[in-house]
């Protein structure tokens, strides 16, 4: 298979070397020209993952007429930027998804953005820095069109990334967006200190959101027990690589939310996605008061007195 992976942030690059791993002809898709050059020259990148061996990845930019020749696109780009670029695709390869946030102009799904081709999304409990190192690691494809899933999965399946079918392409894209928002939410706890115990049930309580609005939207409720819903919003709370607790840790710890995005030094999805999921929910009539807290605390709300509001909420039925 041709792919062109569109965009060579962290994860982008280390799903090129995925697919390469895999033997398909693999081109990384660069924003600008000086990075494409860069990879070209070097067979690694400098500005994301530079232990990466890209070795045998051909690199150009989004705007080369020549990725239109593709038989599939996969699209890595940061939510603010996905719009512009799925516009920009020539030709009329497939496309799949590795975005994990809404579209802020609309909040809706990104898939929703593909116009007139196949669109297919994949999520997962994936850190980029440690699919490049060969850990073992597995996700979820998700389309309305089988036949993509299926193919889809055969192509990228291997024995250190497996994959698993889904048909709920709209649990996916929730799941996805929604993990990030409760990754600041459990770095907020671990910049308070507040214990194992409370991040935990911060945990359980943030997928219970996350299926509530799921099943609003049309998703069915096993897709939030699964690789996109439990097990990335597990590892995006807990790991230490994960941007969105990184960005809630040191919020807590007094940083604005500009700051602390600068400090990272990366996209953190959940800062962007946290307004759009939340009004998402209430168009849906969806309460959701842990994403409503993280809004106001990214609106400069104190994090400690929101603490004692969640806690002290009506006691209710699970």
């Amino acid at each position: 298979m041709k792919a062109v992976v569109a965009g060579a942030g962290a994860w982008g690059t280390a799903f090129a070397c995925v697919l390469s791993a895999r033997g398909h002809d693999v081109t990384l898709a660069c924003r600008d020209a000086e990075q494409a050059r860069e990879i070209a020259e070097t067979g690694r990148n400098p500005r994301y993952l530079p232990d990466a061996d890209l070795t045998g990845i051909e690199a150009t930019t989004l705007d080369d007429p020549a990725i239109a020749g593709a038989d599939l696109h996969v699209v890595a780009v940061p939510s603010t930027a996905f719009a512009e670029v799925v516009r920009g695709l020539p030709g009329a390869a497939p496309v799949l998804s590795l975005t994990k946030g809404l579209d802020p102009a609309t909040g809706e799904r990104l898939s929703t953005l593909v116009e007139r081709r196949s669109v297919a999304v994949l999520s997962g409990p994936n850190f980029a820095e440690e699919i490049v190192d060969g850990l073992p690691a597995a996700a979820v494809i998700a389309s309305e069109n089988e036949a993509l899933t299926l193919e889809l999965q055969q192509a990228i399946n291997s024995l250190a990334f497996r994959v698993y079918a889904n048909d709920d392409p709209v649990g996916v894209e929730l799941c996805a967006a929604a993990k990030n928002v409760m990754a600041l939410a459990a770095g907020g706890v671990d910049g308070l200190g507040l214990g194992d115990n409370a991040k935990a049930a911060l945990i359980a309580r943030g997928l219970a959101e996350m299926a509530r609005l799921g099943e609003a939207c049309g998703a069915r409720a096993e897709t939030f027990s699964g690789m996109a819903g439990m097990g990335d919003l597990m590892v995006t709370c807990w790991s230490r690589h994960g941007r969105n607790r990184r960005a809630g840790e040191l919020i807590a710890r007094g940083m604005s939310p500009d700051d602390a995005a600068a400090e990272i030094g990366q996209v953190v999805e959940g800062l962007t996605t946290a307004p759009a999921l939340r009004d998402l929910a209430r168009r849906n009539g969806v309460e959701l008061p842990i994403t409503e807290a993280v809004c106001e605390v990214l609106n400069g709300a104190s994090l400690n007195e929101l603490v004692s509001g969640l806690m002290g909420r009506k006691p209710t039925d699970e």
